[in-house]
């Protein structure tokens, strides 16, 4: 077997395996190479220069005594696929439902999701967006703290247990959405630093790579094969761009716009199809034009401006960044134009702010909307819910926004039964030192904005994971199934109503109240009509039928 790593400034690098040491020899690139007799499943690290602590392999298959420990070799083709007739989902027309695998079913592991599957299907969901898998320090963790991108988390089930839930979601037509983070690695067994220049500066969550410094081209290839990895080996069918604003990425052809040529070339290869969603914060349409129309390509990016509007019009909070989304007819133009901030004043930036979307060349289906996500509600000191702050009227109002108007709608795991349980930030971090700068900097920064220390839960403790935990006996429930099926009947009702999926947003009609107490989407021949206060108000259609409601309506 070939092993080979990347360490184009070391003189001197070893390969371990069953506890002995082999001389690795140089090639071009910066690349060594090793030929060793080993069998898949064998562990396996590298010794740097005259340093005998082994490391793991920056582009490990599998970690599954930790992020620190060695390395075991794995071959992808040992696995037996039932999907060959499986030609992926377009995003247009789809519902997208977020979940954590660690906290989406008491199992903590795919095979335990695995049996929780139909409950997706019965509800007419279309793309499961899970967040990261790779490898990170620690049993329980959101994912975003990552060292080893390529590793699927041994607690959740390994490689192996990954490609069993992607294989079972194949097998109900559920397509699969991966959260991937390339714009910063975790505070504890990020060793790439050890082996090449992989890192060029900081930003808010860590150490972020050296994407157009010198000897950057491995870098890059080393985001790059990893992404293209997720499509051909683990079959998934779309991939989550974390925080791509947060990308220090200055040459002329982008590594997004590389990303999307790959994953293009990558789709007509796997002949199946391949989709690439980014977070940013930039409010740039250019993010999701095409590369013939110098866009970067990616075909869609979350609107946290349709959130904030959303949220700022149910709950009536208005502090921090919510403070602009307060403006009357914000939550309209956004819906419009699915930038609120475009090419406009944000106090909270204290700067004008973003671009406007030409709607006449992007449709609503490149903008995800959504009334909650893992970043909303965790990022909260209390991880609370949206059901926790309004009515289930005004639940079900916000659900009928998203659902039923032009973007393409995502859902947050037990959104959808008006779930009691939180999602906290909580973290597993071995180090007692790492583990105490994190608990104490995370009631610092709630404490910034408000809130008291002492409301903080504690992110180390086990509890934090057991309170997070969604409670699927709740589904029993005559008040939670009451707003299941709620959800269950609205995507329904815009999977039987073409023009309540239509993407258009040149033209795309909303009316508002004068004090913003209502609002009317026009959907073709169709009105969604959402009222936010308790009074009655008329609104004038060519037609009286009443496809769904939530109260009295006549």
């Amino acid at each position: 077997m070939t092993f080979t790593v990347w360490a184009p400034d070391l003189q001197r690098v070893r390969l371990q395996v069953g506890g002995t040491d082999h001389a690795m020899q140089p090639g071009e690139g910066g690349w060594w190479h090793a030929d060793v007799e080993a069998e898949p499943g064998t562990d396996y690290a590298f010794l740097l220069g005259d340093d005998d602590t082994p490391l793991p392999d920056p582009r490990s298959r599998w970690q599954p005594s930790g992020v620190h420990a060695a390395s075991r070799t794995y071959d992808h083709d040992d696995f037996a696929w039932t999907d060959a007739d499986w030609h992926g989902r377009a995003l247009e027309g789809s519902v997208i439902y977020e979940l954590h695998i660690g906290t989406f079913t008491p199992g903590r592991t795919f095979d335990a999701a695995i049996e929780r599957l139909d409950h997706l299907v019965d509800l007419g969901i279309d793309l499961v967006e899970v967040l990261p898998v790779n490898s990170f320090d620690g049993d329980a963790g959101w994912g975003y703290d990552g060292v080893l991108w390529g590793a699927v988390h041994e607690p959740y089930g390994g490689p192996d247990g990954f490609k069993r839930f992607v294989d079972a979601c194949h097998a109900r037509g559920l397509g699969v959405v991966l959260d991937v983070v390339y714009n910063h690695l975790g505070p504890s067994g990020a060793y790439l630093d050890r082996f090449g220049p992989y890192f060029a500066g900081q930003n808010d969550w860590g150490p972020g790579l050296n994407l157009d410094g010198p000897q950057s081209d491995e870098v890059r290839r080393y985001v790059l094969d990893n992404a293209l990895g997720w499509f051909e080996h683990f079959h998934v069918d779309a991939l989550r761009l974390d925080a791509v604003h947060a990308l220090a990425d200055r040459r002329a052809l982008t590594l997004l716009e590389e990303l999307s040529a790959e994953t293009a070339r990558m789709s007509d290869v796997l002949g199946r199809l391949l989709t690439l969603i980014a977070e940013s914060d930039l409010n740039d349409p250019r993010m999701v034009m095409p590369r013939s129309a110098n866009g970067l390509g990616m075909d869609a990016q979350w609107s946290d401006d349709l959130h904030h509007a959303l949220h700022v019009r149910l709950t009536g909070e208005t502090d921090g960044y919510y403070a602009d989304f307060a403006a009357h007819n914000a939550l309209a133009t956004t819906l419009r134009g699915a930038f609120f901030h475009a090419g406009t004043w944000s106090s909270f930036r204290e700067r004008t702010h973003g671009r406007p979307v030409d709607t006449s060349q992007l449709t609503g289906t490149s903008f995800l909307a959504y009334l909650q996500n893992h970043d909303q509600i965790g990022n909260r000191a209390t991880g609370d819910r949206i059901s926790a702050s309004v009515s289930p009227g005004l639940q079900a109002c916000g659900a009928a926004i998203v659902l039923l108007g032009p973007c393409t709608p995502m859902l947050f795991m037990g959104e959808e039964w008006a779930a009691s349980t939180p999602w906290q930030f909580f973290a597993s971090f071995p180090d007692p030192e790492l583990a105490e700068a994190v608990r104490t900097g995370r009631r610092r920064e709630f404490g910034r904005h408000g809130w008291g220390e002492s409301e903080v839960p504690d992110p180390m403790d086990p509890a934090t994971v057991e309170r997070s935990t969604l409670d699927w006996s709740e589904l029993s429930s005559p008040d939670h199934a009451s707003m299941l099926g709620v959800y269950r009947s609205l995507i329904a009702l815009r999977r039987s109503q073409p023009e309540l999926a239509d993407p258009s947003l040149d033209g795309f009609v909303v009316e508002v109240a004068d004090d913003d107490s209502w609002l009317v989407m026009h959907r073709g021949s169709l009105r969604v009509v959402v009222s936010f206060a308790e009074e009655s108000f008329e609104v004038r259609t060519s037609d009286d039928r009443v496809l769904l409601s939530w109260g009295s309506a006549g």
